[in-house]
């Protein structure tokens, strides 16, 4: 069994039994997706919600949602999973700093940008822990589907 960190604005893919994990989510989302049937896992750490919006999106594509999903897909479905079969699992997306000024709330953002390439992607979200206003440490393991999501602030918990 190995285990593969996934950095921001990253990715990996892998079969069961290995594991992959992010660190320091806080705004960021980090997205899980599993074919049980085949074993094969990803996860990806999205920074920021929109590619257009950036002056460089083309040249960092796992930065954002909208450019890192669609890749996910892609590299889950060479190592051998069905995108029939995909289902996700979504942490992250917290509000980091006070701000009464939704545009500079990336965390919310982020998320309803995941949601909305996940949604297009045609895989449904099956668990999420998102918002509020803490970081958060993801161990995915696409063996048995768990992604497990450890808070400083809240403890561990598993979905």
């Amino acid at each position: 069994m190995g285990s593969f960190t996934v950095g921001i604005s990253d990715l990996k893919v892998c079969k069961s039994p290995d594991v992959l994990v992010t660190y320091a989510l806080g705004s960021c989302v980090g997205i899980c997706m599993r074919d049980e049937l085949s074993g094969v896992g990803g996860l990806s750490h999205i920074m920021l919600p929109d590619s257009t919006q950036s002056a460089n999106g083309k040249d960092m594509p796992m930065r954002f949602a909208d450019t890192a999903i669609p890749m996910l897909i892609d590299k889950m479905v060479a190592l051998g999973a069905r995108r029939a079969n995909l289902k996700a699992k979504i942490a992250g997306g917290a509000v980091m700093f006070a701000t009464t000024n939704d545009r500079f709330n990336i965390g919310e953002r982020n998320i309803a940008a995941v949601t909305d390439a996940l949604k297009k992607a045609g895989i449904p979200i099956v668990a999420k822990d998102v918002g509020l206003n803490y970081g958060r440490t993801v161990f995915f393991y696409p063996e048995t589907g768990i992604m497990e999501v450890k808070a400083a602030a809240k403890g561990t918990t598993q979905l």
